[in-house]
């Protein structure tokens, strides 16, 4: 079993990490950083491979994959790096921050034009203009994405500025405005770049205490990374202050408000088209059966094969021993237990720093421990349904305890156990959507996508496959229990 997991780890990790001469591109899980991510990807792609790993969800995570190595670099912003990644209570000087980062690695550099800073927004008819005058409106509902209530630079600082005594409700950046629209919220954090802005009418509060620092657009990297690609980084270098706000306020629209997708959008601003032309938005049909389809579904079928097979080796086993040892019993089913209930995306962003990489190990990893429960409750409970007495009548018959288990134990069991089975390859469908936020692909890759768009038809051809691909893994494993079942057992 140890063997086999450390061939797994091997394989995953080699080609991972290998500098196979790669230049990887990371973006977060919003629009404006998927589209600035390809318009590096598409900068350098003529003069080197190049790779995005999209949608890689919030700052630690996306810095974890540039600080191990699984990202060269990534769209980031000033104050982001001065105030959320190296922690300065004041606000430091390019050269400062270039210093603090030049320990970890990492170097800041391509001013690309923009500043795109955080900003709190209200409906056009609230009445109210500036963040002084939240203080007085204690009945306000405030939806704030979850990065910023708990960033140093967010919610915490900002309700000690303005004496603030409301407590928000967390809310994906992605459907802050339509919550808005809906009068479900009152107070939405923003991005001051963002399209919806004049779409929905809201009036952006004025910073009137100047909290919010300047978050200019920039790149992120690790500093051997102009050693490593050097064109490509002289090509990269000349986007240095040619997006201006309004570029990215027209890119942002052409993605979230009109369909396109982005490589298009950034494909269309290098090719120097001030207003991308409008595209019908994709149908369902259009979305499912996509040309991404092959590669989501095999990378999807991947990680749960993978991870199934590998919480088998090491269920199974363990199942063994807990039911046949009863003092080891309780401690190995809770434990077990325990391992399930840590979030799924919590336990993503402490396997990053722990395995040292993103993608596809730490998602096994996450997925093997969320599989390992079923497998091993069901084998405990097939062991010991064996009735007593024929173990006694085995001994009886000259069989060993392991003669036994291999001839009476399992295979009356197995039934038992292959239900376990079943329910850990059928949970595992569904939670290997979550390997998308760490670049490991699959059918999540949609629903990140859709989440980032508020785009519920690419959101429904991400779920839709992944609902399929679950009831397949059912009925084939109805299929085998019942093959199972109906075998003529041996004497």
């Amino acid at each position: 079993m140890r063997a086999l997991f450390a061939f797994v780890l091997v394989l995953f990790a080699s080609s991972a990490m290998a500098d196979d001469g790669v230049l990887r591109i990371g973006s977060k899980r919003f629009t404006e950083s998927y589209i600035l991510a390809e318009v590096v990807k598409q900068t350098a792609a003529p003069h080197v491979k190049v790779e995005h790993r999209q949608g890689l969800g919030n700052t630690a995570i996306v810095l974890a994959a540039l600080k191990n190595g699984s990202i060269d670099v990534y769209p980031e912003y000033m104050g982001t790096i001065d105030q959320e990644i190296l922690q300065n209570k004041t606000p430091a000087t390019l050269e400062q921050i270039r210093s603090e980062l030049a320990p970890l690695g990492l170097g800041v550099a391509v001013p690309l034009g923009f500043n795109n800073t955080y900003a709190l927004a209200v409906r056009g008819d609230a009445g109210i203009a500036t963040l002084s005058e939240l203080a007085g409106r204690g009945g306000l509902q405030f939806g704030l994405s979850h990065e910023f209530i708990g960033r140093a630079d967010g919610w915490p600082g900002l309700a000690r500025r303005y004496d603030l005594k409301q407590q928000p409700r967390g809310l994906d950046h992605g459907i802050a405005y339509e919550a808005l629209a809906a009068k479900q919220v009152d107070v939405i954090d923003i991005y001051s770049t963002d399209a919806k802005i004049a779409r929905y009418g809201l009036t952006v509060l004025k910073d009137d205490k100047d909290y919010f620092p300047r978050y200019d657009a920039v790149l992120l990297y690790r500093l051997d990374t102009p050693q490593r690609f050097p064109a490509a980084w002289r090509a990269i270098a000349g986007l240095e202050g040619k997006i201006g706000e309004k570029d990215m306020i027209a890119m942002n629209a052409a993605a979230e408000l009109e369909g396109q997708p982005f490589a298009a959008v950034a494909r269309d601003f290098l090719a120097g088209s001030a207003s991308p032309a409008a595209t019908a938005r994709t149908t369902l049909t259009g979305a499912l059966f996509g040309p991404d389809l092959a590669r989501l579904t095999g990378q999807h079928m991947l990680l749960v094969a993978m991870s199934v097979l590998l919480a088998c080796a090491a269920g199974i086993p363990l199942g063994v021993v807990a039911a046949l040892r009863a003092p080891l019993r309780q401690p190995v089913l809770a434990l077990a237990g325990v391992l399930q209930t840590i979030p799924s995306l919590a336990l993503l962003a402490m396997l990053i720093p722990l395995l040292g990489m993103i993608g596809t190990v730490p998602a096994l990893v996450a997925l093997f421990v969320y599989a390992l429960l079923p497998i091993v409750r069901n084998t405990v409970t097939g062991i010991l349904a064996v009735p007593p007495g024929l173990r006694q009548a085995a001994l009886a018959l000259g069989l060993t305890p392991r003669q036994r288990l291999r001839h009476v134990d399992l295979p009356l069991a197995l039934p038992v156990i292959l239900a376990g089975v079943k329910t850990a390859a059928v949970m595992s469908v569904g939670t290997a959507t979550i390997a998308a936020f760490i670049g490991a692909g699959g059918f999540g890759e949609r629903i990140t996508t859709g989440l980032a768009l508020n785009d519920n038809t690419m959101m429904l051809a991400g779920a839709i496959p992944a609902a399929v691909l679950a009831l397949l893994t059912q009925a084939v494993f109805e299929l085998l229990e019942r093959q199972v079942t109906r075998q003529p057992r041996k004497p």
